[in-house]
């Protein structure tokens, strides 16, 4: 019931981002923008039938930009030479279907790209470190329009090293950008043609987090992490409507805010912990604050009234979102990311690559079994679409079966 009302709130308050399936994973965080898969999962044993390999690709990154996937293709920004690539990826067989390629000459930090693209109406929206924001053909990759966001708006980064990391995101007509530049923290572009349609949010360094869209107090607004704090800004115009301060270390805001009505949970690492939000209030009041999920930059997900999620040092955690209180813990999970699936969890191990499925449940953790397809350092959240989970690790992403 959760879910079916969670899904009718977001229809009645905004128009679809996309004309994509939903077995599709068109965006960061999939195509409800909540890290839940819509998709049943027949094979709940991994125990006995563990998902079987379809193909792997190699990756030359060296970072944790994860994919989207929509139309039998995968995409996934990527890095060769001095160049990041945007690759398009045929589902059944794994081999390129088309590149684009633009020039990235700085050192690595964390990989290059951060990123996931964004699919939209036969379109791809990609955002580079740097900030060359390219909207492609999904057919083709030819190149529709193009901008430079650091320049144009006077972009500044919480470090030089990282970059820019938030991903694209739609809303309607509209294509959502953190600029992170002076009196532009966040920009709105046509989608069509890229000219922009307005900037505001203020002058704060951006965050990581990509934003999220919500309806809080009867405004439609978007909920965004700067470098120092949380804010909504309004979805017609960018104007700040309130904001709290939130400081990390490095300004390492990285972990995606999640709203549930007038609540905003936020979490951050660096001994910060977290704390859930009134942001109908005002000024915005917090209900409870606590040390119980120390995110990093993977974005827990929100269930039946329980947030689960990975937290430093290595705790896979359920919490109560009402209360923060901690119903269950299981450690093994450094920095790794965490999406749910017909009543499941699909969990990595961060620092050596286990999946691990289990149930997503407040009685207690309780496994389903475990796989290695890759192994080492494996920071990204995985990715569900039409039956097949998607895994990658700092050199290789591998499609695999969910199917007995």
């Amino acid at each position: 019931m959760f879910r079916i009302q969670t899904i009718l709130f977001w229809a009645m308050t905004f128009p679809l981002a996309s004309i994509a399936p939903a077995s599709d994973w068109p965006n960061f965080r999939g195509s409800e923008y909540d890290g839940i898969s819509d998709e049943k999962l027949p094979n709940k044993d991994w125990k006995t039938k563990p998902p079987k390999e379809i193909w792997r690709i190699e990756l030359g990154d060296d970072g944790y930009a994860g994919p989207s996937v929509v139309g039998g293709k995968l995409f996934i920004l990527d890095h060769k030479e001095n160049r990041d690539m945007v690759r398009a990826v045929d589902l059944k067989t794994g081999k390129n279907a088309w590149n684009y390629g633009y020039e990235d000459t700085d050192k690595a930090q964390y990989g290059f790209a951060h990123a996931t693209p964004t699919y939209d109406s036969g379109r791809i929206y990609t955002l580079s470190r740097l900030g060359l924001l390219n909207c492609l053909k999904a057919d083709d990759g030819s190149l529709i329009w193009k901008r430079d966001i650091k320049a144009e708006f006077g972009g500044r980064w919480v470090s030089d090293n990282c970059g820019y990391a938030a991903s694209p995101m739609i809303d309607g007509e509209k294509l959502i950008v953190l600029a992170s530049g002076p009196g532009a923290l966040i920009v709105a572009l046509d989608k069509n043609t890229g000219q922009p349609i307005w900037k505001g949010g203020g002058s704060e360094q951006a965050g990581y987090a990509t934003p999220v869209k919500a309806t809080i107090g009867g405004k439609a607004q978007y909920v965004i992490f700067s470098g120092m704090s949380i804010l909504g800004v309004d979805a017609q115009d960018g104007v700040p409507l309130w904001s709290l301060p939130w400081r990390t270390s490095y300004g390492v805001n990285a972990s995606t805010p999640l709203v549930l009505g007038n609540t905003v949970f936020i979490s951050a690492a660096y001994g910060v912990g977290c704390e859930l939000i009134d942001a109908s209030a005002t000024p915005p009041k917090i209900l409870w604050e606590n040390k119980a999920l120390k995110a990093h930059f993977n974005t827990p997900i929100l269930f039946d009234g329980h947030i689960y999620g990975i937290g430093d040092p290595d705790h896979l955690r359920c919490i109560v979102q009402a209360t923060g209180e901690v119903k269950w813990s299981q450690p093994g999970f450094q920095k790794g990311g965490v999406i749910g699936i017909d009543g499941m969890i699909i969990a990595i191990n961060g620092s050596d690559g286990d999946v691990v499925l289990c149930k997503m449940s407040p009685e207690g953790y309780a496994e389903s079994g475990r796989i290695k397809p890759l192994g080492g350092q494996s920071w990204t959240a995985p990715v569900i679409s039409g039956g097949k989970l998607f895994v990658r690790n700092r050199s290789t992403l591998v499609c695999l079966d969910l199917n007995p």
